[in-house]
């Protein structure tokens, strides 16, 4: 008998949240410097400007970071099919991500070291790269996933992706990333309008309320897209106390069948309304001046976005577009039992930690940020 006190199927259920919890956290906290990295060239028009938004997001950029390396983290432990698929098959996405993230960190420290109008407005749309690429492409792959991955496994479980990276381009899937890099711009204005004053807050308001309308206008043609698309199902009975073997099922592909987890769990219904609402709420709140609740509502409009993706794929994590059968979901690409319970804990003493730390930084370096603070710190970017 086993003596560990949470059963498999809870244990799974446990990690499918705190993975997307990890994943929200970091489209929210990482997603304020992408927002504000790919507005960097065109909210800010003088060198004082753009230096005053290097210096928003410069001091916590970096621990931001520490959501995508948690997530990547979780799926290599907590869901290593997954890991083996994904990293491997999305391989040259992610290296084009990762390119495009390293210019963030050389941006910030060489964009100061030559005082040459060229010099600096190559390192601001280096800046610009590192926040629109990743955020496009993160976009692109939650597209190809409602897609399905062009993946199949055989008989001795080795696992074979045969896309390749122009495959990821789909239609849907650049919409996909249309979204996401619109919420993401989003966010940013609303930090910028939140912490700064002057014509670089109003610009960035103009900019967020013209992002934030384009947002929505995609995030709904992609809710009708999803509608009339084919969408994986399992058609077989799931043990969700079963072991791994992700060929144990039966799938089919059926048209809408993305949006049946919505008739069955009616709850699941609040994930696209609290997206659609948030944004909107943004929108109205730059239009209004209420700074505050534009960012709020910014980050809860990105958490429904993100959700929706997350409750509509429900309990697949990466379909197959080439062998339904083999589709990886949440009851046959975990760990052990023992794997995830060991890991809870780890989580459960690590993670709280983290939110404290991240909280007290926020705290620390509140307030707005100006002209004026940058000739008071001599650190200052």
């Amino acid at each position: 008998m086993s003596t560990i006190p949470l059963d498999y199927e809870t244990l799974r259920l446990i990690w499918w949240l705190l993975l997307g919890v990890l994943m929200i956290g970091f489209a929210i906290m990482g997603g304020r410097d992408l927002g504000v990295g790919t507005l960097l060239p065109f909210v800010a028009r003088t060198d004082e400007e753009r230096r005053i938004l290097l210096n928003l997001i410069g001091p916590t950029w970096e621990g931001n970071q520490v959501w995508l390396i948690l997530g990547g983290g979780a799926i290599f432990a907590a869901f290593p099919p997954l890991y083996a698929v994904s990293f491997s098959g999305f391989y040259l996405a992610m290296l084009v991500i990762l390119l495009a993230l390293i210019l963030r960190p050389v941006g910030f420290k060489f964009r100061g070291k030559v005082e040459d109008p060229r010099w600096r407005a190559t390192w601001d749309w280096g800046l610009f790269i590192g926040g629109f690429v990743p955020s496009l492409i993160m976009g692109v792959a939650v597209g190809n996933v409602l897609l399905g991955a062009p993946f199949h496994i055989d008989d001795t479980m080795r696992m074979f992706y045969t896309g390749n990276f122009f495959q990821l381009l789909m239609p849907f899937a650049l919409l996909a990333g249309l979204v996401s890099v619109g919420m993401i711009a989003t966010l940013g204005a609303t930090l910028i309008v939140g912490r700064t004053d002057g014509m670089l807050a109003e610009r960035a308001r103009r900019y967020g309320i013209w992002s934030g309308l384009a947002t929505l206008v995609l995030f709904a043609l992609g809710g009708v897209w999803v509608a009339v698309m084919n969408g994986y199902v399992v058609t077989s009975v799931i043990d969700p106390n079963a072991p791994i073997n992700p060929l144990a099922k039966t799938v089919e592909l059926v048209q809408g069948g993305w949006l049946r987890n919505y008739g069955t769990y009616p709850w699941m219904i609040a994930a696209p309304v609290i997206g659609l609402l948030g944004v909107a709420v943004a929108v109205l709140g730059l239009q209004r001046g209420l700074k505050w609740t534009a960012y709020l509502a910014a980050a809860a409009g990105i958490f429904g976005i993100v959700a929706t993706a997350g409750v509509s794929i429900f309990p697949f994590f990466l379909p197959s577009s080439t062998m339904p059968n083999a589709g990886l979901t949440l009851w046959d690409a975990s760990s052990s039992h023992l794997t995830l319970f060991v890991m809870l804990l780890a989580t459960g003493f690590f993670l709280p930690i983290i939110v404290l730390y991240t909280a007290w930084v926020f705290r620390v370096m509140r307030g707005p940020v100006t002209g004026q603070n940058l000739g008071k710190n001599p650190n200052a970017y």
